[in-house]
């Protein structure tokens, strides 16, 4: 098994009553909440969190990407991984992901993505979300109806623009490129491991093992919850044919350490309460939790 620390970067000043006096933490979050100089000191903080993890010797630091809300203040969470490539030496940077549907062209997260390899020595873990609607059609404005055709094409023409030496030509549905040539490229061949984030499609499972690609399952809602998704997981494996290799699936859940339960509740009860109660507040109309 190897640990690795996940960080959100949740915006950590929301008021006491956010519940009560605001729809949602999503899509329609007032900006009048948002402090640019306070923020200033949460990033920070937020990246001196991650380099300690680093530092502790977790296999891994982990960053991803949303819009418009306060549970992540990563629109951008290749900017954050740029940081902690140059600032980090041994723990892999695991970018959980970058939703590539939404990039015009796609081959801007190749690019990037082959940075982020070359800076960090080839430490990248390469994250490819289909995303939240909340991000993907409410923010971003994306046609739900095309999200996964763009997404699939998205990946192909990433992964070809990563193999292929030669320049070439895309024609797809929804990107048209003559010349389609990355530089840099990346240091891990032919490209860096893909992850897939998910939050129990059973499509994800089966593309995952067509792919050999590793899949991501994000828990906020307790052990039985999340054994019962990965069961239906593995259930699958095993009918498609693939090997119970521990690799093929990773597992996001909060945890708390401390000598005792006593000590737990204490040390961690208003940081939970603050994440589940504020940061996950959001309307039924935007159709999805986090993810």
């Amino acid at each position: 098994m190897k640990l690795m620390w996940f960080h959100l970067m949740p915006y950590t000043e929301l008021p006491e009553d956010f519940k009560e006096k605001h729809p949602s933490v999503w899509v329609d979050i007032h900006s009048s909440l948002f402090d640019p100089k306070r923020a200033h000191l949460m990033y920070n903080d937020f990246m001196d969190e991650l380099e300690y993890a680093a530092d502790c010797g977790y296999d891994a630091i982990c960053v991803n990407e949303h819009h418009s809300n306060g549970y992540g203040l990563m629109p951008s969470p290749n900017l954050i991984a740029s940081s902690l490539a140059r600032r980090t030496t041994d723990a892999t940077i695991c970018v959980m992901g970058n939703s590539i549907a939404l990039y015009n062209p796609p081959t801007r997260v190749a690019e990037e993505f082959a940075m982020l390899d070359v800076i960090s020595g080839g430490r990248l873990i390469a994250g490819f979300p289909v995303g939240t609607p909340m991000d993907d059609c409410f923010a971003y404005g994306q046609n739900p109806s095309q999200l996964r055709e763009r997404y699939l094409e998205a990946h192909d023409l990433i992964m070809r623009a990563w193999r292929e030496k030669d320049t070439f030509a895309f024609n797809g549905r929804y990107n048209q490129q003559r010349y389609v040539n990355v530089w840099p490229r990346p240091i891990q061949t032919p490209h860096p491991p893909i992850w897939i984030p998910g939050g129990g499609s059973v499509e994800t499972w089966q593309w995952c093992a067509e792919m050999d690609y590793v899949y991501c399952y994000l828990s906020y809602y307790g052990h039985k919850a999340g054994k019962a998704t990965m069961d239906g997981f593995w259930g699958e494996m095993d009918r498609l044919g693939k090997d119970r290799n521990p690799y093929r699936a990773a597992f996001a859940q909060t945890i708390a350490v401390a000598e005792s339960h006593d000590q737990a509740m204490d040390m961690y009860t208003e940081a939970a309460e603050y994440f589940f109660g504020r940061c996950l507040h959001f309307e039924p109309r935007f159709a999805a939790p986090p993810g």
